[in-house]
């Protein structure tokens, strides 16, 4: 165990809370593992979804991939899980992956129910395509290349008809709890709010009571100065759990795309992704002396594992080849003219860029892109605190361990948030008085913001020593400059979106930092250039929390260490 004294604060700082309301169940987040939470509990509670943009800005509707599931009768779910567990490193949790592979079919099928259109095959079935990792083909995707779109549509619709109430421009501060179990666990009573006005200036601050909340907020692929992520995507539930003292676990493996479209030297704006299913379709990746890259370093070559594909993209930039450190080419001319009917979105986004990708290698580079780690919880959802789950991104469930299988992450979604609400809808938790003081006045706690003029900063410094490849003195420069950081935090910074985002990516940062300087050893997406091999002692989980100004490492090992 390792301790770290920070300077983060144990609350976001805001205006008095002026108003309280009431509800069953709070759904923080509005992508897909929230809207199928609130959902499948809505028939028989009262449901609120909050988000501090509108209902359809988070993640969901930019995933390209789709969903993965045994649909082919020639595939298994022995093969699935198998393919899971290649990918995972280690540090998958065998019983979650084949609960997550077993009702994943039943997650598709319902979402059909409810109206989403996956593209068909030639017999009319559903056409399956294969991504890297995977042995089989078994991805359904809609639109070609919009299948996030079409889930979240699907979604959207289906809470509006159900009544499910959403309060947008709302962004969630911090849990309130009500007094300890007898046991001595803790329960959640309800969430502090800060509504916000149109130029993201806070307009009031109040406490929705709950008897349950369901953190849903993705990940914080905006730590990053170079993600596919969009730009609402700042860790908000990862920081906010942080807070409030939680466990969350494996926050170093961060799962960088292979390929996203390169933009210009220095962009930290959303990166577009160059979806995994275009190498599906036999695209070769090239560096810049036209050399094949995945040619001998993978059995699957181009289909490989992402972090096999990231990382051997990562060394070529670094090899500096005729003068081009940032970026490797992508080779899909062959699909010729079905390439824009197949990729519409990608096809629009290369054009926009001036690339052809009928007669052009597309310029692509990693980015941040899945955040593997997250809250301790599980395939329930369930968390150390009663009445709180973690779904979707946000949440540490098994199944992914050190490395993410391509698009078994929105399958996760509809499959655990589809549990949480249907749990809920069956039983709740009892209602408790909360205690609206936020911050022990008695507890060394820092208290501030961040000036989200430092945001960029804190970013940049996160791309360059905390990517795809990491050197042990640059993530303790890190750890030293997020510290600097941390010590710009000021009380007397205003209450508004973007300083509250702000405050959040350095908190998610320093836990990353951390986690990434103690584990030792390369597995799965967290590569290290000093210990470039996985090392059997580490066959294990980093657990990571913040208490009263202390960082807290610790590590479980797994259950086959």
């Amino acid at each position: 165990m390792t301790t770290r004294e920070v300077a983060l604060p144990a609350a976001l700082s805001a205006p008095d809370v002026s108003w309280t309301r009431d509800t069953d169940v709070v759904v923080l987040g509005s992508g897909a593992a929230g809207l199928a939470a609130a959902l499948a509990a809505r028939p028989v509670r009262d449901v609120l979804i909050v988000t501090k943009d509108t209902l359809d800005a988070g993640s969901t509707a930019w995933a390209q991939g789709g969903l993965a599931a045994v649909f082919d009768p020639a595939d298994t779910f022995a093969e699935h899980v198998r393919d899971t567990l290649d990918a995972g490193g280690g540090l998958c949790d065998e019983n979650a992956v084949k609960s997550l592979v077993r009702d994943a079919p039943t997650a598709i099928d319902y979402l059909e129910k409810m109206g989403a259109a996956f593209d068909p095959s030639a017999d009319g079935s559903r056409a399956l395509t294969r991504e890297g990792g995977h042995s089989r083909s078994r991805i359904v995707h809609a639109g070609g290349d919009q299948s996030g779109a079409e889930i979240q549509r699907t979604l959207d619709e289906n809470a509006v008809n159900a009544g499910v109430e959403v309060l947008e421009n709302a962004f969630a501060l911090d849990l309130v709890f009500g007094p300890d179990l007898a046991s001595g666990k803790r329960q959640v009573a309800g969430i502090r709010i800060a509504m916000l006005n149109g130029d993201g200036t806070v307009e009031s601050v109040g406490v929705v009571t709950a008897r349950a909340i369901v953190i849903a907020t993705g990940g914080y692929g905006q730590v990053f100065a170079s993600t596919s992520n969009p730009p609402a995507v700042t860790g908000d539930g990862h920081a906010l759990a942080l807070r409030a003292g939680l466990t969350l676990r494996d926050l170093e493996f961060v799962q960088f795309h292979p390929t996203v479209l390169w933009q210009e030297v220095g962009s930290t704006i959303q990166q577009v992704l160059i979806s995994e299913a275009v190498r599906g379709e036999g695209a070769v990746l090239f560096d810049a002396a036209g050399e094949r890259i995945m040619k001998g370093v993978h059995p699957q070559e181009d289909l490989a594992p992402r972090d096999v594909v990231a990382a051997e993209i990562s060394a070529r930039m670094a090899q500096n080849i005729n003068g081009v450190d940032d970026h490797v080419y992508l080779d899909a001319t062959h699909i010729g003219e079905r390439f824009a009917t197949r990729f519409p979105f990608i096809t629009k986004a290369c054009n926009a860029a001036g690339i052809d990708p009928q007669h052009d290698r597309i310029p692509v580079a990693p980015a941040a892109h899945y955040t593997c780690g997250g809250i301790d919880s599980n395939m329930d959802g369930t968390t150390e605190v009663e009445g709180l789950y973690a779904v979707g991104e946000v949440a540490y469930t098994g199944v992914h361990g050190a490395n993410r299988l391509a698009s078994n992450s929105l399958t996760e979604s509809l499959v655990v948030g589809t549990r949480v609400g249907r749990n809920l809808a069956w039983k709740m938790p009892t209602r408790v008085e909360p205690i609206i003081d936020v911050i022990d006045p008695q507890a060394n706690n820092t208290v501030g913001l961040l000036d989200d003029s430092l945001r960029a900063h804190v970013r940049v410094t996160m791309s360059k020593h905390v990517g795809v490849l990491r050197r042990p003195d640059g993530l303790q420069a890190t750890m030293d400059a997020l510290d600097v950081a941390a010590e710009k935090i000021d009380a007397k910074t205003p209450a508004s979106r973007r300083n509250f985002e702000a405050t959040n990516i350095l908190t998610v940062a320093t836990a990353v930092a951390a986690s990434a300087l103690a584990r030792t050893e390369s597995r799965g997406c967290h590569r290290r250039t000093d210990t470039v091999e996985a090392r059997e002692i580490w066959l294990r989980h980093l657990q990571v929390s913040l208490r009263n100004n202390q960082l807290t490492i610790s590590n479980l090992p797994t259950e086959s260490a």
